[in-house]
């Protein structure tokens, strides 16, 4: 196993509204679905100990997209998804926010009886990375949050979150179980971060002799890995501006699925007479689910697959998003009765726009395309924490020539 990345959020307060928690769920197992379907178990994992792909998932589901508060909504939907399925599917979810994360290892005991795993080393392995990133390494974060997910193969992530209360700043810690060596020597691959000077490291490799006499963690040979660092440090403002995104990926996307009838494309005839609003969010959760890694780089651009709760940068459209997990759903229905036409076309629509990006050159405003977002909201069921999306007075929507 080895930290597989860490990530450095705002720290926002509140709760994720009904509305929104019930449609996280449904994507968040869907999403899991076809990525099990398409690549497997393990891979399921792998994504969520990758701290970039973790935040693009989050914004796609409509969650701030730069907000601490992705960590714990998005895998408390996850949790509440996903482990009424989980002898199905094969994946298992246990910890969770405050109290919650005491509970671990009587889940993970639990688990271990319905999967045969080591449950004792389950347990182990959850209380050493946060021993790690609580104890080992005092950077100023005090761990509240502490997830493990598993797969009945063996292979497991942790992710968990801790909070700076100075700074009102999160940072969220990724472990991934493949390739780890050492808990206690260099076992993360990125911990990134403002310099605020000195820390205690007590995983660093001069730091042994300290460690020896502090800490009995492991018999394991300490072995230095490499460090491949994973790096995400989002920005305090709320708003999504041209910089937190890679406009040509975002323009390309929003050409083709605006201005190129999907009807146009032999390869998406199943997916004729969707909207082109939908087509941007499909397209969208297409790529969190078939996109290579170095795609999710840029996490605010997946937050213009259903907005912000917050109304960045525009408010969630819940017609947009329950046709999606729609789509989403009987594609999926459907691959079980072998007949995967719909899942396919969601993936070649990904594909065919990742390849339009390569001769785009991008000559839009991003806060016009963002205007008219909000100005349109009310049309598609635009919701917020604050309330509906209202119809701007003397206004049916704007259509702007973006291209």
């Amino acid at each position: 196993m080895k930290r597989s990345g860490s990530a450095d959020l705002p720290l926002h307060y509140g709760q994720v509204p009904p509305w929104l928690y019930e449609r996280m769920s449904k994507l968040g197992l869907a999403v899991v679905e076809v990525i099990l379907s398409d690549y497997g178990k393990d891979e399921v994992i792998r994504r969520l100990s990758d701290p970039f792909w973790f935040q693009s998932f989050g914004a796609v589901m409509g969650m701030d997209w730069h907000s601490s508060g992705i960590t714990t909504s998005v895998m408390g939907a996850l949790k509440r998804a996903v482990n009424p399925n989980s002898r199905t599917l094969g994946i298992y979810i246990a910890g969770g926010k405050g109290k919650f994360s005491l509970e671990t290892p009587a889940e993970l005991l639990r688990i271990s009886e319905n999967t045969g795993l080591n449950g004792n080393e389950l347990v182990r392995a959850s209380k050493l990375s946060a021993k790690v990133d609580n104890t080992a390494v005092q950077d100023g974060y005090q761990l509240y949050t502490h997830n493990f997910i598993l797969n009945d193969e063996g292979q497991w992530a942790v992710i968990q979150q801790g909070m700076n209360t100075q700074d009102k700043t999160a940072r969220r810690y990724h472990w991934h179980s493949q390739s780890l060596k050492s808990f206690v020597e260099e076992p993360h691959t990125g911990i990134a971060g403002i310099n605020r000077g000195r820390i205690l490291n007590l995983t660093s490799g001069s730091a042994a002799g300290n460690r020896a006499g502090i800490m009995e963690i492991t018999g394991t040979p300490n072995e230095k890995i490499l460090q491949d660092f994973s790096r995400l440090i989002l920005p305090a403002h709320h708003d999504v501006r041209a910089s937190d995104v890679n406009m040509k990926r975002l323009g390309a996307l929003l050409h083709m699925t605006r201005e190129v009838p999907p009807e146009n494309f032999e390869e998406l005839l199943l997916l004729k007479g969707v909207g082109p609003h939908t087509l941007q969010s499909l397209a969208l959760v297409s790529e969190v689910i078939h996109g290579a890694p170095s795609r999710f780089k840029d996490p605010a651009r997946f937050s213009f697959a259903h907005g912000g709760k917050d109304g960045h940068p525009f408010p969630v459209p819940l017609d947009i998003y329950d046709e999606t997990i729609s789509i989403l759903q009987k594609g999926i229905e459907k691959s079980k009765l072998e007949n995967s036409d719909k899942l396919r076309s969601v993936e070649k629509l990904h594909r065919i726009i990742a390849n339009a990006e390569k001769n785009f050159t991008p000559s839009f405003d991003l806060n016009e395309v963002i205007g008219e977002e909000r100005s349109n909201s009310w049309k598609y069921g635009g919701k917020t924490v604050f309330g509906d999306a209202k119809k701007p007075a003397g206004q049916g929507g704007i259509q702007l020539s973006m291209f």
